[in-house]
């Protein structure tokens, strides 16, 4: 359970306010801060740093170190703080729809709150996915600033969420501990195809838009408005992490020494 010190210092790191109590109106606010704050970024796989979500090292990450990750490390950073402000939660795995076919078990991790008999499912870590938390057991429509979300029933235990009507992914409503995530990490740091590992991205959203970079290419959204930019150089690449998504680092990442020869090159080509 993280300490008073560490949960005041994470409420702060995403401009949040402490609730009076574990509520809707709470979570909503919480998710929304962390959404708008925390970076969606595979920057540790290219770097060759370990991977913490079953401990409180994934927090010193994500608020002091002012960092992101991918869903492991923010859904997983994000339920040790509900934990700590009184919130019901509970980890559950996913599967990913990329292509049209859903990926392997337990390659996607996010979290489930319970308040008042309702299910929420609490997602900070999944690229453009939802502002606010989704009601689970729901079929209706889901307005939010990032799209039009709904839950489709596949069985008792399971449920696709759905984007502007794209599947993004299913969850399992199964019992499902931190540990249960041990072989996919590894297989997300070490495959040479990991998306992770293909991909090297930072992203954010804006109040009007978006902001990802890929490698050296800066892509901004605002409103209808979309720009895009090759970098010139490590220092410009460098000064971009900083600028848009708060991340000081000492050196520009480079491709991940799992990847295949040809995937390499193409990154250094590009």
């Amino acid at each position: 359970m993280l300490d008073e010190a560490t949960t005041a210092a994470y409420l702060k790191r995403i401009s949040a306010d402490r609730p009076d109590r574990p509520d809707l109106a709470a979570l909503r606010h919480l998710h929304e801060r962390h959404v708008m704050s925390v970076p969606f970024e595979s920057l540790d796989y290219h770097l060759g740093r370990e991977i913490h979500y079953k401990d409180e090292r994934i927090v010193d990450k994500i608020v002091h170190q002012r960092r992101g990750g991918a869903c492991g490390e923010t859904n997983s950073s994000f339920y040790f703080l509900l934990q700590a402000l009184g919130f019901t939660v509970h980890v559950r795995h996913g599967r990913v729809w990329i292509d049209g076919r859903l990926r392997d078990p337990y390659n996607h991790l996010l979290v489930m709150a319970e308040i008042d008999g309702a299910r929420w499912l609490v997602d900070v870590g999944f690229g453009k996915g939802s502002r606010y938390p989704i009601l689970l057991d729901s079929p209706e429509a889901q307005d939010d600033p990032h799209g039009v979300f709904s839950v489709r029933k596949v069985d008792d235990r399971a449920h696709d969420i759905l984007r502007d009507g794209k599947p993004q992914y299913r969850v399992h409503d199964d019992p499902t501990a931190l540990s249960d995530f041990d072989q996919v990490i590894y297989w997300y740091r070490t495959s040479p195809d990991s998306m992770l590992l293909q991909n090297m991205f930072c992203s954010l959203p804006l109040d009007d838009g978006w902001v990802v970079l890929k490698d050296d290419v800066l892509t901004v959204t605002r409103g209808g408005d979309r720009t895009t930019e090759k970098l010139a150089g490590d220092a410009a690449v460098l000064a971009a992490y900083e600028k848009w998504f708060g991340i000081t680092l000492e050196k520009r990442p480079a491709p991940s020494i799992y990847l295949r020869d040809s995937v390499r090159m193409a990154f250094e080509e590009n």
